[in-house]
């Protein structure tokens, strides 16, 4: 029995042994590495195996100056400690460190120089590799794969041939390594030569190739290799759904993601992406709603489907529930998030994307920094956007653009040509955007001489070619100063055919001189070019309305019909602490504060009758008795968002509208004396400009 005892004991400690050292690794790679070091330090014999343990337990938890003691004190190495002392401080990105413990070792082994290897190419730095790769006295199948991988991410491709030549055994890991390599070169056909000839593949040579083919548009290649795989992964189901996606085939996307037995989270993210670019947000917003664990990336791509699409209230209060489910947004995010805000005029939220903007130290960026401008001027915030234009000296096109684009669609055309002439004296040149936005503000303004000058130079003093958008400028230019027919001679002699946006220009302004017989030559074009689009029915039918020719608005109405084009309908909003309400014409009963409106509708109607103003019925396309005109004057969706924001807007703060038309001009000339009535401030963009109201006048001074 005695005989027996002896090997039992030394079995029993051996095995406590391996236990306690699997004990050391379990706790280190949960980060308990204060447990791990209890059960080394309460060891009776610790080994070197413990040892090496305890030591890297220290590296996988970032404490390199605890784990180089504890090498220290070991009574014992052998190569493998510091073989772990190298991986360690690579692990922890302390390269320097690692070298002088290479070079310090008492032997090496292959090992050893794979480790330091690996640790240049994974820093990117590749002539330290190359050169410590090339000394190696032995080097095997995971040395030439470390190098050849580096070679490939550095885009030496040539020298990554070469070596992938010289190897003497090629395993699936270098070969997989090639045909990535050769795919992202876009030579499939060599990608494919390595690929069929691999004795051995696994999912990811599958994948590799199946990627190869999806990234270079070729999906049916992809699918067939797809189909004749012995086995799947999520990666590879996701590579040939993302294939469907990208190139618009969504059905075949859709049949895919049904049939995918598991539904990554990358997966729906490009589903959601696949549809919403195909227009079928409904379906995108399905695949979001169902999904049980969401990242950042799709909250993001659900907040860019919409935000691409024109959803932006959608956009925005999908933006606040992120917020509340505590899902920090990342800068695509904030970036289409800061869109919205400009679309909406949300400026509350616009300051709040701002604020994260700065706190992730974004806001120092060229890029957000023209974003962040434009968002404060389409806002009404023309001294914040001036205040950041000021204070980055750095500026770029872009930004010279954005504030030159912001002060026209305000109105502010002096301001716009005094900031371009700024742009060239500090010798930035300006582009075909600068003279569109620079003309825009000439023409918002009234500025024709200043206009004309400008844009006689374009072309002959900086070189820039007018395009149809500078035509239109100018046609908008001359057309609002009544010069008429100047702008038919301009769009006669252009070099460029004149397109709906041109044509558009010249019936706005007959709109606003009542040039009839123009006004259908530039309606009749703008329905050839948009058959579709209700604006220019809209604008013919106004000016026969302000002329009494009733017959000829009903004969429009009836082709309008005939062509199944319906009029867009007028809508207003007003953000109110972070909520964006909205109105559209009409009586609005759906508004929760429906009531109170009304009454405060009825409490500026006497005022304003008081303060002698007279509805203009003009503006109403029905033929209708007066009472009813004024009646639906009254309810015009722009004032129905004046009277809420009354209600609610703090006293001494502006009341910051949107609509998504012209603003009519019974509703102009009303907001005028109502803002001088209830002593308040009232920024109203409408679909072509600011207007800012105050003490009785608009700063497009009636030039609108």
């Amino acid at each position: 029995m005695q005989f027996m005892l002896i090997p039992c004991r030394a079995y029993c400690t051996a095995t406590s042994r391996v236990a306690s050292n699997s004990l050391i690794a379990h706790f280190a790679r949960l980060g308990r590495i204060e447990l791990a070091r209890k059960v080394f330090d309460e060891l009776p014999r610790k080994t070197t195996v413990c040892w090496n343990s305890i030591v890297a337990g220290y590296f996988q938890n970032l404490q390199p100056n605890e784990a180089q003691n504890l090498f220290d004190k070991m009574p014992e190495r052998n190569i493998v400690s510091w073989n772990g002392l190298i991986s360690g401080y690579i692990r922890n990105g302390m390269l320097n460190e690692a070298r002088k413990v290479f070079d310090k070792m008492p032997e090496r082994n292959v090992v050893s120089w794979t480790a330091m290897v690996r640790g240049y190419v994974q820093e990117g730095m590749m002539k330290e590799a190359e050169c410590l790769f090339w000394q190696m006295p032995e080097k095997n199948v995971v040395s030439w794969t470390v190098m050849l991988g580096g070679l490939i991410e550095e885009g030496r491709f040539d020298e990554a041939s070469r070596v992938f030549d010289m190897m003497p055994v090629k395993d699936v890991v270098a070969r997989t390594n090639m045909i990535g390599g050769y795919c992202k070169e876009g030579k499939l056909a060599e990608a494919r030569e390595i690929f069929d000839e691999m004795p051995r593949r696994n999912v990811v040579s599958w994948t590799a190739m199946i990627s190869g083919y999806v990234h270079h548009n070729r999906v049916d290649v992809a699918r067939k290799l797809f189909e004749v795989m012995p086995q799947r992964n999520e990666v590879t189901w996701t590579a040939m759904l993302m294939g469907y996606t990208q190139c618009g085939r969504i059905d075949e996307a859709s049949e895919l993601f049904e049939a995918m037995p598991e539904k990554p989270v990358v997966a729906c993210n490009a589903m959601i992406l696949g549809l919403g670019q195909n227009g079928e947000v409904r379906r995108a917003r399905e695949i979001f709603s169902l999904m049980k664990e969401k990242n950042d990336e799709t909250w993001s791509s659900m907040i860019k489907v919409y935000e691409r699409k024109g959803y932006d209230l959608k956009a925005l209060h999908l933006f606040i529930l992120m917020q509340k489910e505590g899902v920090r947004p990342h800068f695509p995010t904030l970036i289409s998030i800061l869109s919205v805000c400009a679309s909406l005029a949300s400026l509350e939220h616009g300051r709040q994307v701002h604020a994260q903007l700065m706190r992730s130290q974004f806001d120092d960026d060229v890029y957000v920094t023209s974003v962040l401008i434009t968002m404060y001027m389409k806002c009404g915030d023309l001294v914040k956007a001036k205040c950041l234009f000021d204070r980055f000296h750095s500026k770029d096109q872009v930004m010279w653009n954005s504030i030159i684009t912001g002060y026209a669609q305000h109105g502010l055309g002096e301001e716009a040509l005094q900031v371009f002439q700024e742009m060239l004296y500090l010798g930035y040149p300006p582009d075909d955007v600068t003279f569109i936005g620079v003309l825009s503000g000439c023409s918002y303004s009234g500025m024709v001489k200043e206009g004309l000058e400008l844009f006689e130079s374009m072309k002959t003093k900086y070189l820039v070619e007018p395009k149809t958008e500078h035509y239109a400028c100018m046609v908008d230019l001359l057309g609002r100063a009544g010069r008429v027919n100047e702008a038919v001679n301009l769009i006669e002699t252009m070099p460029v055919e004149a397109d709906a946006v041109v044509w558009g220009s010249l019936l706005g302004a007959c709109r606003t001189h009542m040039k009839l017989d123009v006004a259908e030559i530039a309606a009749k074009k703008l329905i050839e070019l948009e058959p579709e689009n209700s604006g220019p029915f809209i604008l013919l039918s106004n000016i026969y309305a302000s002329q009494n020719r009733w017959e000829d608005v009903q004969k429009l109405r009836k082709k309008m019909r005939a062509r199944d084009v319906s009029k867009s309908p007028g809508c207003s909003w007003i953000e109110i602490e972070k909520n964006v309400h909205m109105f559209t014409g009409g009586d609005n009963t759906s508004h929760p504060d429906h009531a109170m409106i009304l009454r405060m509708l009825e409490k500026l109607g006497g005022l304003l009758r008081e303060a002698g103003y007279s509805p203009d019925g003009s503006f109403v396309l029905h033929d209708v008795e007066e009472e009813e005109k004024v009646h639906s004057l009254r309810h015009h969706s722009e004032k129905l968002a004046v009277a809420y924001g009354l209600l609610k807007v703090p006293e001494g703060k502006p009341l910051r509208i949107m609509k998504n038309l012209r603003v009519c001009g019974d509703c102009h000339s009303a907001i005028k004396l109502i803002c001088k009535i209830m002593g308040r401030e009232i920024i109203l963009r409408d679909a072509n400009r600011f207007h800012h109201f105050k003490d009785g006048s608009c700063s497009c001074r009636d030039y609108w």
